[in-house]
């Protein structure tokens, strides 16, 4: 998968040291993987929320952490949408952003 914008992942781990290494990790493995259905990404991240217009919610950091991306399955892409924390998540709409 080709991810849209690193940059916005590792600002984050800057800003936020606590997370950078899960983040770090979770680019690597996107970028490996092949993901073509929803069901691609449950099988490797069973934590994972799946919301509609592509939208996928990953737990970092053993959950303190959201990260939400937009996804489109044809192209390979997944787009950063919002990374923050637990809190922060609860006070967005992960439709929207």
């Amino acid at each position: 998968m080709r991810v849209i914008a690193r940059r916005t992942l590792r600002e984050y781990g800057e800003r936020v040291p606590e997370a950078k290494a899960q983040l770090d990790a979770w680019f690597h493995e996107a970028m490996a993987a092949g993901w073509k259905t929803p069901a691609d990404i449950k099988e490797q991240y069973a934590s994972a929320s799946i919301l509609k217009g592509g939208r996928v919610v990953f737990n970092i950091a053993g959950n303190k952490f959201r990260l939400v991306v937009g996804i489109n399955y044809e192209l390979g892409i997944v787009f950063i949408k919002f990374i923050g924390t637990h809190a922060e998540y609860d006070r967005i709409n992960a439709e929207e952003v």
